[in-house]
């Protein structure tokens, strides 16, 4: 009888024991964009006949990821709208005036994940929030990796491409100009593509130590 009376006692205070008490979850590392080796490119169909390609050249943010499992992923993504460059002075300065990105009002475009949706091995959609010219909307990234973490001197690497389509009228972004032969000079449908590297310090990395004379 007195031992399971103990066993119950122990029992109980086992399952009411704080939180706190209890050993927490290891969180996912985090990993740093490589502003040098991340590209964010988009295209968009000009006059009813082609797509212009474009680029932004300043990409930053961070990703979390326990190196493993592909739900522990998050980004958060900022990129500079100033950057903007299709290769043509004068289109880029019309896309940074209040036609289009209005960056002196709306510097930065964000993209802060909500959730994961794993599609198939090496494969998976990241659900989040992107925000342009102050407007939010969620999107859907469809995301091939993460790449095999590799090991390079000091830190470690990791990679993503990702790709969707939006309507860029849902941002404001409105401004057109009806053709004489009939249609648009610039399509509302916007693809847009991420080539993500992100780094973080190698563990295993040898401790550098100045030399005393």
């Amino acid at each position: 009888m007195r031992r399971n009376v103990l066993l119950a006692a122990a029992l109980a205070v086992g399952i009411l024991a704080p939180a706190a008490a209890r050993p927490a979850a290891a969180n996912p590392d985090t990993w740093t964009i490589d502003q040098a080796h991340t590209t964010a490119g988009f295209s968009v169909r000009h006059m009813m006949v082609t797509n212009v390609h474009g680029t932004f050249g300043k990409v930053a943010g961070t990703i979390t990821y326990d190196g493993a499992d592909v739900s522990s992923i998050a980004a958060d993504i900022a990129i500079d709208a100033a950057s903007i460059n299709t290769n043509n002075e004068r289109r880029d300065a019309h896309l940074r005036s209040a036609d289009f990105f209005d960056v002196e009002k709306h510097p930065t475009i964000t993209f802060k994940s909500k959730r994961v949706e794993k599609v198939a091995d090496g494969r998976f959609r990241l659900i989040g929030d992107l925000t342009m010219r102050g407007v939010t909307k969620e999107v859907a990234l469809d995301v091939e990796g993460p790449t095999p973490i590799i090991k390079a001197g000091n830190v470690l690497k990791v990679g993503a491409s990702a790709t969707t389509t939006i309507n860029r009228q849902d941002w404001g972004l409105t401004w057109n100009r009806a053709l004489e032969a009939g249609g648009v000079t610039v399509g509302d449908e916007v693809k847009i593509t991420l080539e993500i590297e992100a780094n973080k310090p190698n563990p295993d990395a040898p401790v550098q130590t100045s030399q005393g004379r």
